[in-house]
């Protein structure tokens, strides 16, 4: 499934019903090229499990490497993207998103005591779930049987997610003192939010005509330190990561089959059908058309 994003560069979730609001995913990777998601953010919490390769789950300006067997909590309002480091077949991944309200209504004590107050925790962006330490053996046993529970959706099946995201926070706040932090500054944490408004900007206008200065513009800094944003978070310039994301755009447009190499160029703001097909093989090794005949 793609990663759907809106104008705040929130990730459109879209759970069955606001009743249960949790969202079940799996087998993403097998659909992103290079088995590599853009950043992006949702009010949500997330829990991903590695089953059978090497991830590498970005949270904010870190990189977590995730193990099969290993699981990540990613609070909400957290930039984070994911790619897979090894495995021959891409890494089924299951993971849920879900609403803190799936727990207690937000008016309520319960709410305000336990769910409140790691929403609000900037120094606890994330929380890692080892499968080879006996102190997580439990956590992992919960998170493993959500998914198999959001799976097969079985009699009752609502209440024994709901249980289990219960001892999770359970876990969280009884360990909430001890649990690793990290802390953010005012700057790093300003320094995100510049981020997330400029990949707004690239996500909703990389089709047209795009400046470094336009980049910058609209998180209203220079462009030397709009350069220096990208660089700490994303190992890149803000053009680059423009190309790169009109690449990912392209990719999942040839992979439909339905418009020329021409016009995928033009509406991925390339407009160059040459330069287009120089840097998708510098990217994926291979030309558009072959990524068309590959289905890829």
């Amino acid at each position: 499934m793609s990663v759907i994003v809106d104008h705040q560069l929130r990730e459109h979730i879209p759970h069955n019903t606001t009743d249960f609001p949790i969202t079940f995913f799996h087998d993403e990777l097998a659909s992103l090229p290079e088995r590599e998601g853009p950043l992006h953010w949702h009010p949500d919490f997330e829990i991903a499990t590695a089953e059978i390769g090497v991830l590498d789950y970005r949270v904010g300006g870190q990189h977590i490497i995730l193990e099969a067997g290993d699981s990540v909590f990613v609070n909400g309002n957290i930039l984070h993207g994911i790619k897979q480091l090894s495995g021959d077949a891409p890494d089924p991944m299951p993971n849920i998103v879900f609403s803190g309200t799936l727990v207690f209504p937000e008016a309520s004590t319960v709410y305000q005591k336990y769910i409140l107050p790691v929403v609000k925790c900037d120094s606890l962006p994330f929380v890692v779930f080892r499968h080879g330490d006996p102190f997580h053996s439990e956590i992992n046993c919960l998170i493993k049987d959500i998914y198999m529970e959001m799976h097969e959706k079985k009699a009752c099946y609502e209440l024994t997610v709901q249980r289990n995201i219960n001892r999770i926070f359970e876990f969280i706040s009884r360990n909430f003192t001890t649990l690793p932090k990290t802390e953010a500054t005012r700057i790093q944490i300003n320094n995100q939010i510049r981020l997330q408004k400029m990949l707004t900007y690239i996500y909703e206008n990389y089709s047209k005509p795009v400046t470094l200065a336009d980049i910058a513009g609209a998180a209203n800094i220079s462009r030397s330190e709009a350069g220096r944003c990208f660089n700490t978070y994303m190992g890149c310039s803000p053009v680059d990561a423009l190309i790169q994301y009109r690449l990912q755009m392209a990719h999942q447009m040839l992979s439909e089959g339905t418009q020329s190499l021409r016009e995928i160029s033009y509406a991925c703001g390339f407009n160059s059908v040459n330069y287009f097909s120089r840097r998708f093989r510098e990217k994926y090794g291979y030309t558009p058309g072959r990524s068309r005949y590959m289905g890829k």
